[in-house]
């Protein structure tokens, strides 16, 4: 189990990566991202390769996160066709698992997004299996918190259950972000325990939660004025040691299963990254914003560093 971040690579980010102490990255794979499956060339991917092995750096996962189930028939197509892509550039990169959303069409509910949902997997795992990588589903709901609506049904134990009936296949796994789990009330330890053996990639994120504001606004949080961050007024995203999660119990709880792979931060903390936040306007700029932004990255590696396990083969010297 090895300590990284979600990030867009460039040389100078694998060498702040080295700096810090991470030996893991989960590489953003959007079109805008220097990992393009469209127009990337084998030369490169082993420029790239080269250079984190050089660093001791394993590439955990590739990360693509639209919404498929879009009502937008052509934005959907495309957001298919080019994961297909993302999973072959995976192969090429001998990268295990590409880390994404289920999708949601907004105006539908998550039973009748299902079938449909479960159509489009089914292929797409069949695809994975091919190529020999998992594709891990992330658990954010993706809320529009003025709309009250989301766009990633892959929220919840209960729905994850039912999507690994309706599609069965060894291929399709989940991306916990424990984060997402507090804020709607999930416990996060016992979700670890349940689906220990689906567990495929993992993000680590924490979260505020203020309790008299949580007592004013309610669950759904803020209805008038502009919302400021993530959150919807009563939780934010933090650096991992800076909210309320408890990370001893997390990490004990994916050793307990067998987890066998990495953590990456998924850096999110709008306290650590005032200025970058204003210029987010899309899951894809996340990643572009805030994956390079060191100082939450930075206070979550000096977090959680001290708590990894060892290599449980590794052994003292007699």
């Amino acid at each position: 189990m090895r300590l990284g971040f979600y990030t867009d690579y460039s040389a100078d980010i694998a060498q702040f990566a080295q700096t810090t102490g991470f030996t893991s990255m989960e590489l953003s794979a959007w079109p805008q991202s220097a990992l393009n499956a469209d127009e990337i060339t084998d030369e490169r991917i082993k420029e790239i390769r080269v250079d984190l092995d050089d660093r001791d750096i394993q590439i955990s996962a590739l990360g693509y996160y639209p919404n498929y189930l879009a009502a937008d028939k052509d934005e959907a197509a495309e957001y298919k066709r080019y994961f297909r892509k993302v999973m072959q550039l995976a192969a090429r990169m001998e990268v295990p698992a590409v880390c994404t959303f289920a999708g949601m069409t907004p105006g539908l509910t998550v039973e009748q997004c299902m079938d449909p949902w479960a159509d489009l997997f089914s292929d797409f795992c069949v695809e994975a299996e091919d190529l020999g990588i998992k594709i891990a589903i992330e658990n954010c709901p993706m809320l529009n918190h003025k709309e009250r609506t989301g766009e990633n049904l892959a929220f919840s134990p209960e729905i994850w259950q039912a999507m690994f009936e309706a599609v069965p296949s060894p291929a399709l796994g989940l991306e916990i972000d424990p984060s997402h789990l507090v804020f709607l009330g999930i416990d996060h330890i016992q979700a670890i325990y349940d689906f220990g053996d689906r567990i495929v990639h993992f993000h680590a994120k924490d979260i505020d939660i203020d309790e008299r504001k949580r007592g004013r606004l309610g669950f759904y949080g803020q209805a008038f004025g502009p919302l400021q961050g993530f959150g919807n007024g009563w939780w934010r995203f933090r650096a991992p040691g800076w909210g309320v999660i408890d990370w001893r119990r997390v990490i004990t709880a994916l050793t307990e299963v067998g987890y066998a792979g990495n953590i990456d931060i998924e850096h999110e903390d709008e306290v650590f990254a005032a200025a970058a936040m204003a210029h987010i306007e899309g899951e894809a700029d996340i990643v572009e914003m805030l994956g390079k932004e060191p100082n939450a990255l930075v206070l979550g590696y000096r977090c959680l560093a001290p708590m990894m396990p060892l290599d449980s083969t590794a052994l003292l010297p007699h």
